[in-house]
């Protein structure tokens, strides 16, 4: 499956770089008996579903003219946006988060709680700095091995 993935990306980056998108993540997997092939592509602003669409068009016209068919099993082809609440998922979608209101979970209690939500001040090697919307506007400091997961969060 994941040679699939990495044909994918192939196909669709030089697609997505003519229209100034980027590639989030592509999965391709399978789900009670059917396959799903999903691209997430976003761009400075965000992404419309007309860009979805555009780039869903171009992308199947690619795979059906390659001489041999890299996924052989019956699959639906779904192009979206990562979404408001898109995952943080490595160091430089942190630092891009800066100023951004997120969402922390945590592998243990600190301050005698397992997530937090706030907005995101600092990012470092030993901790994130997060600006807390309780009535004192607490600064917490997060030590990066505690994080189990981080996300970009709404706020309500």
């Amino acid at each position: 499956m994941s040679n699939v993935v990495e044909t994918v990306k192939e196909l669709v980056e030089p697609i997505l770089e003519s229209h100034s998108f980027y590639l989030f993540d592509v999965e391709f997997v399978k789900e009670n008996k059917s396959y799903y092939l999903r691209v997430y592509i976003d761009k400075p602003g965000g992404i419309t579903i007309d860009d979805c669409v555009l780039v869903s068009d171009e992308l199947s016209e690619k795979i059906d003219a390659l001489p041999e068919d890299p996924i052989p099993e019956a699959y639906f082809l779904e192009v979206s946006s990562p979404g408001a609440e898109r995952p943080l998922r490595n160091e430089k979608e942190l630092k891009e988060a800066i100023n951004e209101y997120i969402h922390v979970s945590l592998f243990k209690k600190l301050n005698g709680e397992k997530a937090y939500e706030g907005t995101l001040l600092s990012v470092n090697d030993d901790d994130i700095k997060l600006q807390i919307n309780d009535a004192k506007q607490t600064v917490l400091e997060v030590p990066r091995e505690l994080i189990a997961k981080s996300r970009l969060a709404i706020k309500f």
